[in-house]
């Protein structure tokens, strides 16, 4: 039986333009787009119809299963958790972060994210989730264990991305060590003689391993066609190396110089949506809403607020010195994400793809989320 909407008096956001009128939606696809408005169907008032958000790096779900130091929750409702305010941000199709590799720790045991990959996806083959959800290896490069840790993912047909991470002092991400004493200092509890032997620790992790796991990694990933992204590249030498690795998506780049590179060789830049909100990054590194002026930013990433999502994109088009329009913004969470993950069937509103939607009010400040829609199914 062939199921039917209408969503009339909207402000439809194409990729590359807006259209004021109605769309139809027809089987769970979006059959047509018209300008003016119709009598029948719902009236959305001259709010906002956008793609629904495809979020490709949120490590939230920790949050949610690993909510104290020590406590580990029921993983199912975890993730529903996790799924409900993921769906009630716009995000309907999701890219659930999985932690591999452990130093000292830090992280989780052998196995234990192959569990949650279990519940996740029984989650989803018991209809209790809302938005679609993959999987996204982050994978510690240079930690001794992180292979260990990546055995039994191999042939999950749920794991389509993969991140060649490494968190070593004194590079990347905490290429200022004083930076990465504030950060971690505190969070160790260590006094200043046991916190140099843990950097010198770390450091040495990193030469041993951190070469022939990225290697290795990336040769499956390609051969599996599981797209890879680079993490936290702060030099045009981290940007040839993630191009020699088959790296698809420059995630975090440090640096203007970095993302600059990146983009200039095709790679899709990926920022986080709190440091657009926040107007900068939480560890000192360069400013999102710089690489937007700049014109080499593709992709925001939720990180870890997944309102942050629908938010950003606003606040960016909303900046006239970021230079970048609505459409283009709202591009920046739907259409190009979806395209570095090979989701060819989502991430845009055109006629035969994904009835995936979200209606959004536009205020002054923050947007709001008014009904959400995945595959033609109301999900929040």
């Amino acid at each position: 039986m062939s199921t039917e909407t209408v969503f009339t008096n909207a402000r439809i956001i194409a990729e590359d333009r807006t259209i004021d009128g109605t769309l139809v939606v027809r089987n769970g696809r979006i059959a047509e787009i018209s300008e003016g408005n119709v009598s029948q169907g719902e009236d959305l008032g001259g709010d906002l119809l956008i793609p629904g958000l495809v979020e490709l790096h949120t490590d939230h779900l920790e949050g949610h299963y690993a909510p104290r130091p020590g406590v580990r929750w029921n993983k199912t409702a975890a993730i529903q958790a996790h799924d409900a305010q993921v769906a009630a941000s716009g995000i309907t199709t999701v890219f659930d972060c999985l932690r591999l590799g452990a130093d000292e720790g830090d992280g989780f045991e052998a196995g234990e994210m192959h569990d949650m990959a279990s519940a996740i996806i029984d989650a989803e083959k018991q209809d209790r989730l809302r938005a679609q959800h993959f999987l996204h290896l982050r994978c510690e490069v240079s930690a001794a264990n992180v292979m260990e840790h990546f055995t039994g993912f191999e042939d999950n047909p749920h794991v389509r991305l993969a991140s060649l991470m490494d968190h070593a002092p004194g590079q990347r991400q905490f290429a200022d060590l004083q930076q990465y004493r504030r950060y971690y200092k505190p969070k160790r509890d260590l006094d200043d003689d046991a916190f140099e032997r843990f950097i010198a620790r770390r450091q040495a992790a990193s030469e041993a391993y951190a070469d022939k796991h990225r290697q290795m990694i990336s040769d499956h990933c390609r051969k599996r066609g599981i797209a890879i992204a680079s993490h936290d590249d702060a030099t045009l030498a981290h940007v040839d190396e993630a191009l020699g690795h088959g790296v698809r998506i420059a995630e975090f780049p440090t640096s203007f110089d970095a993302a600059k590179a990146s983009h200039a060789a095709g790679l899709s830049v990926l920022m986080g949506a709190p440091n657009v909100v926040r107007g900068k990054s939480h560890s000192g590194n360069i400013a999102a809403r710089d690489l937007a002026a700049g014109g080499v930013l593709d992709i925001l990433s939720s990180d870890y607020v997944p309102f942050s999502l629908l938010h950003a994109p606003f606040i960016l088009a909303d900046d006239g010195a970021a230079g970048v329009s609505l459409a283009q913004a709202i591009a920046m969470v739907t259409a190009t994400p979806a395209r570095a993950a090979g989701l060819d069937d989502r991430g845009r509103i055109a006629e035969g793809l994904r009835a995936d939607l979200v209606h959004v009010k536009h205020t002054d400040d923050v947007p709001v989320v008014r009904a959400v829609f995945r595959a033609g199914k109301r999900v929040a």
